[in-house]
């Protein structure tokens, strides 16, 4: 990604009862004030800076197990 631009990163999980998704990034936090994770559980990234570079995890849970997937991002 260009640094400056917006990210998105999506995430699509099925199942009954629907699973809860979440966002994490390895080795650090999730950009304070400018992400935003939207209805279809896609993860939004705001005036990206390479300090936003890394491995950035959806983990989706429900009462039948986890299943996750991994976005590489760099800037």
């Amino acid at each position: 990604a260009v640094a400056g631009s917006t990210v998105e990163l999506g995430c699509s999980a099925q199942g009954d009862p629907m699973p809860r998704v979440q966002w994490h990034k390895e080795r650090g936090d999730l950009p304070w004030g400018r992400h935003e994770v939207d209805r279809e559980q896609t993860l939004r990234l705001y005036a990206v800076t390479p300090t936003d570079a890394g491995t950035y995890v959806c983990t989706a849970q429900s009462q039948l197990g986890t299943a996750a997937a991994a976005a590489r991002l760099h800037v």
